[in-house]
């Protein structure tokens, strides 16, 4: 392979921004908000409307929130729009309350889909749905470390295989699940290893 680096000039087209975040609320309740802002580097104008917006400035900015509790019951949905690039899009926000009653559980994505997909609502802020779901978890992450694990029926930790690091052959199950571990033997020699706060991994 050659150590000659081709000379690669790239003309920005779009920027995207999603910014999501979680809050612990003093009525004991929680919230996770997200927000997504798109610009471009010119001055866009849809072809499906007479709005001409200025390069650089956006042409979506909105966002969603979720009032959540304890037990991931969702108890309000309030969605705002500050910049859209069609007139009608300034009330799809309405269409969430259709999410209100929903628990943030497995089959959320799914449930959000079934709900908004399609003419049903706005795609932007149905896709912020989606992973304020995950969000929503992350926020109670500390609310909930101390708690006894999730288990299956069989005993069977929920997080053993639910995603890459928690796989059953890998080490974060043989440090925190060993009964359930299925990896090779050689890792057993490394069992013990601590994270830096000195937690088990």
């Amino acid at each position: 392979m050659s150590d000659k680096k081709d000379d690669v000039t790239r003309e920005e087209l779009h920027f995207r921004r999603i910014d999501m975040r979680g809050w612990r609320r003093s009525d004991g309740l929680f919230e996770v908000e997200g927000q997504v802002v798109d610009r471009k580097p010119h001055a866009f104008k849809s072809p499906s409307g007479p709005k001409v917006t200025p390069a650089n400035e956006p042409i979506h900015d909105m966002g969603v929130k979720l009032i959540f509790d304890e037990n991931m019951l969702v108890h309000d949905v309030v969605a705002f729009t500050t910049s859209a690039p069609y007139a009608d899009c300034f009330a799809a926000g309405n269409t969430l309350q259709k999410i209100k009653g929903l628990y943030i559980s497995g089959g959320w994505s799914r449930e959000v889909r079934e709900r908004l997909g399609g003419a049903q609502s706005c795609t932007h802020l149905m896709q912020l749905l989606i992973p304020l779901g995950t969000t929503a978890f992350q926020s109670l992450s500390m609310v909930r470390i101390d708690r006894p694990d999730a288990l299956k029926a069989d005993g069977r930790p929920v997080k053993v295989d639910s995603c890459y690091a928690y796989a059953a052959e890998r080490g974060v199950v043989m440090h925190r699940w060993p009964a359930f571990y299925t990896g090779s033997t050689e890792m057993k020699a490394v069992k013990g290893q601590v994270t830096t706060s000195g937690k088990p991994l």
